[in-house]
């Protein structure tokens, strides 16, 4: 769970939003607002909406008026994509009366056709200075910097994250009627396309009326100029979005269907906040830009970038200790786990080597050291073998003698190791095959001779044979050891010797 807040700075009044968003849930905690009429000055209404939602030092952001900023939609070709990052500095300084040094930009590249042939970059700046002055008073004020800055009426299009009649195609306009000011901002996918600050605001009706609708027009016309597609349907936002015949005497004058901003998407709102989303609407989607749900332009960029400080570690404290504590039962057990098994299984194992070395050396071995010293005993007791009375050559020449001069016989390979003969011969027939291997089942040192396969050579009516046999003379076996007359022990006497 997550907890952001989101600061509207008026020319009359400050609004705050306190968020609490958990995983795709978000909820309105607390709503403040402070007319600058009833306190001494800024500081003042900042300190009363913004330090109650701000006691655990939740982050927060601001935005910069549309005045002070400077927002472009820039058309570039798409191969400028690739460096994209070299080129929109240029062309933003290409459309402002200011050198690039002295201001902070942020962009967005908006939807498009991958087959098109150009981009569109809807692009914010302002002068650094003023950023940096704005961000130096609140904290100043609040102790604490904003994490983000937004421009204008650009941050209004993180609503479309909580409003699906934000998100359609489009273009749909909100329209933020202020005191004093009105800002407009286009959505088509819910992102921002297009958005334009108004000098006249809801302080001068019902007799400004008619040039605020009259401006409003000029507005959604200069966008038909840059894109072409009528504006399908306006929602208002802001203090003057309640204001008795505003929908009706706008559609009328606009020939666009007009309506206050739609239910947005809260767990477990009051009647009283639905009926107040309108008014902190800008607070809101300030507050959403926090939780991810940005569609909007950030101006703490370079330079002005949020660094976190240790503000941050102090706020996330209770999670990482309780993250902490977790991971270290959860090592403690599978430490315990694992030594238990070990255990179990040096147990297992220490009764298997003691087993062992019983029934082979004659007494049991505890540990791998007491094993090993009972092996190197029983070695040293050994007899040496002596020399085979039969090696590979002495096999070829048997086998030479053993096979029938009839048979017309060719060996493939030949392998001995260990006294094991493995053959592999070609013969005319199977017949001849199997006569070969009764003939040396007759040699006196040849046992367990078998024919393991016959296979027909490719291309050829002759037989291929693979024979096994081992290769163990009567003289190569161990000798009996006689007995002493006490029958306590061995007597290096043979019964070959006793003979």
């Amino acid at each position: 769970m997550a907890r952001w807040v989101g600061i509207d700075i008026r020319a009359s009044h400050v609004r705050a939003v306190l968020l609490r968003t958990s995983y795709r849930k978000v909820a309105i905690e607390q709503m403040l607002e402070v007319s600058l009429a009833e306190v001494a000055d800024l500081d003042a209404a900042l300190r009363a909406v913004a330090l109650p939602l701000m006691q655990q030092g939740e982050p927060f952001a601001i935005a910069v008026e549309g005045e002070q900023a400077f927002i472009h939609r820039l058309t570039l070709p798409s191969t400028a994509l690739k460096q994209l990052a070299e080129v929109l500095p240029f062309e933003i300084e290409a459309n402002v009366p200011v050198a690039l040094d002295d201001l902070v930009h942020d962009h967005r590249l908006l939807r498009r056709d991958p087959k098109a042939e150009h981009v569109v970059v809807m692009t914010a700046a302002a002068r650094k200075a003023q950023v940096r002055a704005r961000i130096d008073h609140i904290k100043v004020i609040l102790g604490a910097e904003p994490e983000r800055v937004g421009v204008g009426t650009l941050p209004l299009a993180n609503l479309a994250s909580l409003c699906p009649q934000l998100a359609v195609a489009g273009p749909v306009a909100v329209v933020d009627l202020g005191g004093t000011r009105t800002e407009v901002v286009l959505l088509s996918h819910g992102e921002p396309v297009f958005a334009r600050t108004l000098s006249r605001g809801v302080a001068g009706l019902p007799e400004s009326a008619s040039a605020l609708a009259a401006e409003l027009r000029q507005t959604f016309v200069a966008w038909l100029a840059h894109e072409g597609d009528p504006v399908e349907s306006i929602f208002l936002v802001g203090a003057g979005a309640h204001a008795p015949g505003a929908e009706s005497y706008l559609a009328h004058e606009l020939g666009i269907a007009v309506q206050q901003l739609p239910p947005l998407a809260f767990e477990q709102i009051t009647d009283d906040q639905s009926q107040s989303v309108p008014r902190f609407a800008k607070a809101i989607a300030l507050a959403l830009g926090l939780a991810g749900r940005g569609h909007d332009l950030d101006l703490r960029q370079g330079g002005l970038s949020f660094q976190r400080g240790f503000g941050f570690l102090k706020e996330k404290v209770p999670l990482l200790t309780g993250l902490g504590a977790a991971v270290l039962i959860s090592f403690a057990f599978a430490t315990w786990a694992e030594m238990r098994a070990l255990s179990r299984d040096e147990e297992t194992l220490t009764k298997a080597l003691s087993a062992l070395s019983k029934e082979v050396l004659g007494q049991p071995a505890e540990t791998a050291e007491e094993a090993q010293t009972l092996l190197e005993r029983a070695k040293g007791l050994e007899e040496t073998d002596p020399m085979p009375h039969m090696d590979a050559y002495d096999t070829i020449v048997e086998l030479s003698t053993a096979i029938p001069m009839s048979i017309t016989h060719d060996i493939e390979d030949f392998d001995m190791q260990r006294g094991h003969l493995k053959l592999s011969g070609v013969v005319g027939s199977t017949q001849d095959a199997q006569q070969i291997a009764t003939a040396l089942k007759e040699v006196k040192c040849f046992e367990d001779v078998k024919i393991s396969k016959i296979t027909q050579v490719v291309n050829s009516d002759r037989q291929k044979y693979v024979l096994e046999l081992d290769v163990r003379c009567p003289e190569d076996a161990p000798k009996k050891k006689k007995k002493k007359a006490d029958g306590t022990g061995d007597s290096p006497e043979t019964e070959e010797s006793s003979q």
